[in-house]
């Protein structure tokens, strides 16, 4: 089939790659716009635009998918489907009618759980056993379209956002590949009406630690938040990144109150201790937390 890719991030690549060594046709890629990186804040392509630029494909970067240029520019491509993989931006009906198969999203969860942006942070933050990937068919509500095909994964309790991405993005890659295989003979199941939940980005704002909460919840916020945007709390009216964490046994420790041991650095929660283990002072890089507090001067620091 001839298909035009959609995606934006590093996560959308191994699906990018395994269509680009399949018997499928990629045509042209679909990407947001260039977008401030870095301290310099410079316009860089998207992760996609740069490893689609360097295999000589096509790149199309609309400011919004309803632009008449790119709706020309699709309609002249005349894909028989467009895989997509965190692309970013509402694909509006008329630019959804394009394509004869439709638009075949690989989602990060198993819908209709987590329907949104942040699916596996989600999931983590609310203690889920498993989450895993679907492919559906487009359509304009959010992330509601009928289903073709889930893999499932466990979660083990210890896993980042990070990490379970990235082993999404590698089973989901064969996934999208499977489903486009069979397109032709599938016929999509609409997904129930009871079980679903929302998974709205993840800001900064959500994941300001709250050490009256227990530690089991603190430490699923802290995994989902990891590697963006890092959970964070203050000490002496300065942001500190909390990387990592996992609930210890302790006792006698007040909400956000710390104790420092030799090998190890303990805060306090609403319910049970956490041990701090990587964290990140204002200007410096991520470390080990004991290393980190063998420069605290207060004898009984206190996070807030």
């Amino acid at each position: 089939m001839r298909l035009v890719f959609a995606g934006t991030p590093s996560v959308a690549l191994p699906a990018l790659k395994a269509l680009l060594a399949s018997s499928h046709e990629v045509v042209a890629v679909v990407t947001r716009p260039d977008a401030p990186r870095g301290r310099s804040k410079r316009p860089t392509p998207s992760d996609v635009a740069a490893f689609a630029s360097e295999q000589g494909l096509p790149v199309l970067t609309p400011a919004h998918p309803r632009d008449e240029d790119f709706v020309d520019a699709l309609t002249r491509l005349s894909p028989d489907a467009c895989p997509v993989v965190a692309y970013g931006a509402l694909i509006p009906q008329r630019v959804l009618d394009i394509p004869r198969f439709g638009w075949i999203n690989l989602h990060f969860s198993l819908l209709p759980r987590w329907r949104g942006a942040a699916p596996v942070q989600r999931a983590i933050m609310a203690g889920d056993a498993q989450t895993g990937a679907t492919t559906f068919r487009l359509v304009r509500e959010l992330d509601a379209g009928p289903v073709f095909d889930q893999v499932t994964l466990p979660l083990t309790g210890i896993d980042t956002s990070g990490e379970v991405l990235d082993a999404l993005a590698a089973s989901g890659a064969d996934l999208l590949l499977s489903t486009l295989d069979r397109l032709p003979d599938l016929e999509p199941v609409a997904q129930p009406e009871r079980g679903v939940t929302l998974a709205p980005k993840v800001e900064a704002a959500d994941v300001r630690l709250d050490w009256t909460a227990p530690a089991v919840v603190l430490d699923r916020l802290i995994r989902g938040a990891n590697p963006a945007p890092i959970a964070w709390t203050t000490l002496d009216g300065e942001r500190l990144k909390v990387l990592l964490a996992r609930p210890a046994k302790a006792d006698g420790l007040a909400p956000g109150e710390l104790r420092v041991e030799k090998r190890r650095v303990l805060a306090g929660t609403g319910d049970g201790t956490l041990e701090l283990l990587t964290v990140q002072a204002p200007g410096k890089k991520a470390m080990a937390a004991p290393d980190w507090s063998r420069g605290l001067r207060d004898v009984t620091p206190r996070l807030i």
